[in-house]
C-alpha cells in the first residue's frame, strides 16, 4: 500500500503511540477505529528510543494492518540502535507487512548531554533512509507476475519502493548551529531517498508556510506535511515546549491560563489548531497530520472544525 497525497478531500493522517500497559490496548484500538473511520491517508506509531516500546509498536502496526484499511507507517530512530539491530528491525517491520516509515535522528535519552556519543552505528535520518531503502532491495530485489498462458513463465518488475518519511522543523531543531541547517538536512534526506516530510509542531500558519517556501527554493521537492497538535491545557504546553524547544505562543498561552475549566481550555486548544489547520491548508498545504496523544475526539473535533473533516463522515454517538 502507498501512501498517496493526492486525492481530494484534504488528505488527513495521525500520530499515536502504543500502550503504555496491557490495560491500554483496548481503549486504543477503539481510537484507531475511530481515526480509521474517516479515512486517514495513514496512521504513524512512535517507537521508544533503544526499542523499550518496539514489541507494542510492531503489535499496534499489525492491528492497524489487519483490521483497517489504513496504511500504518513505523517510526524508526537512530538512537540506541546499532547497524545490525536496525537492520533486523526493519526486516521485521518488512516482514509484517509494514512498507511505510518515518526515520528519525532521535533525541538523547534522558540524563545524556548533547556532547556524549548516544546514537549508536547511525549517524543521521539519512543514513536509516538509505538503510531502510537497502534492506527493502536486498529483500526483494524485484517482483515476478506469471504470464498467462506460458506455465512456470514469470514477468520481471521492478520492485515497489517502500515509503519513507522524515521530519521537517519549520522554526529548526534545538540543536541546529545556524538557520539553514534544517533544510540542508531536509534535502540530505530527500537525496538519501525520503519521499515525504512530516513537520514538528508549530503555533503559526507563517512559520510552516515560511519554511517550505525556503525549502522549495533551496530545491526540497517531496511533500511536506503540517505536524498540528491540539494543545488543551497550560500543562501540556509547557510540556511540548520543554520536548521542542519552541518559543512561547503568547496568544493560546493567555487564552489559556484564564479560562478556568478544563472543557474551556479543551475548546480554546482545539479552536487554536483548527485556525491553524484551515490556514495552513489555505496556503497551499498537501494535507494535516494531527499528534492524536491517543485520543480520537479531539483531533477530530479539530478537523470538524476547521472543514477538512465532513461531521457527516465521523461515527454516530451510538456507535462510540
Amino acid at each position: 500500500m502507498s501512501i498517496d497525497l493526492s486525492t481530494p478531500p484534504v488528505p488527513i493522517s495521525f500520530e499515536v503511540y502504543p500502550p503504555r500497559s496491557d490495560a491500554g490496548v483496548a481503549a486504543l484500538h477503539e481510537t484507531i477505529r475511530h481515526l480509521a473511520s474517516v479515512d486517514p491517508r495513514f496512521i504513524s506509531v512512535t517507537y521508544g528510543a533503544g526499542g523499550s516500546t518496539g514489541g507494542r509498536s510492531l503489535e499496534l502496526l499489525t492491528h492497524i494492518l489487519r483490521e483497517t484499511h489504513v496504511d500504518p507507517l513505523a517510526h524508526l530512530t537512530c538512537v540506541g540502535n546499532t547497524y545490525a539491530g536496525a537492520n533486523a528491525l526493519i526486516r521485521e517491520f518488512l516482514d509484517a507487512g509494514i512498507t511505510s516509515f518515518l526515520a528519525l535522528r532521535g533525541d538523547p535519552p534522558a540524563g545524556v548531554s548533547e556532547d556524549d556519543v548516544f546514537l549508536g552505528d547511525l549517524d543521521s535520518a539519512a543514513q536509516l533512509v538509505q538503510l531502510i531503502d537497502r534492506v527493502q532491495a536486498e529483500r526483494e530485489p524485484y517482483s515476478e507476475t506469471p504470464i498467462p498462458g506460458v506455465p512456470g513463465a514469470v514477468r520481471l518488475a521492478e520492485r515497489p519502493r517502500v515509503d519513507i518519511a522524515v521530519a521537517a522543523f519549520p522554526n529548526g531543531h534545538p540543536r541546529s548551529r545556524h538557520p539553514f541547517e534544517d533544510i540542508d538536512a531536509l534535502l540530505a534526506k530527500q537525496a538519501a531517498g525520503a519521499t515525504l516530510a512530516i513537520t514538528q509542531l508549530f503555533f503559526h500558519a507563517d512559520d510552516y508556510l515560511a519554511f517550505v517556501q525556503r525549502s522549495r527554493e533551496a530545491g526540497v521537492t517531496i511533500p511536506i506535511l503540517p505536524g498540528i497538535m491540539p494543545i488543551t491545557s497550560p500543562t501540556r504546553l509547557r510540556r511540548v515546549l520543554e520536548l521542542t524547544g519552541e518559543q512561547l505562543p503568547a496568544d493560546l498561552a493567555v487564552a489559556l491560563d484564564i479560562e478556568p475549566t478544563v472543557e474551556g481550555q479543551r475548546e480554546v486548544g482545539v479552536a487554536h489548531a483548527a485556525r491553524l489547520a484551515r490556514e495552513v491548508v489555505d496556503g497551499g498545504a498537501p494535507g494535516v497530520h494531527l499528534y492524536a496523544f491517543n485520543n480520537h475526539e479531539t483531533v477530530l473535533d479539530v478537523l470538524s472544525e476547521a472543514g477538512v473533516l465532513d461531521p457527516a463522515t465521523r461515527m454516530p454517538d451510538a456507535v462510540r
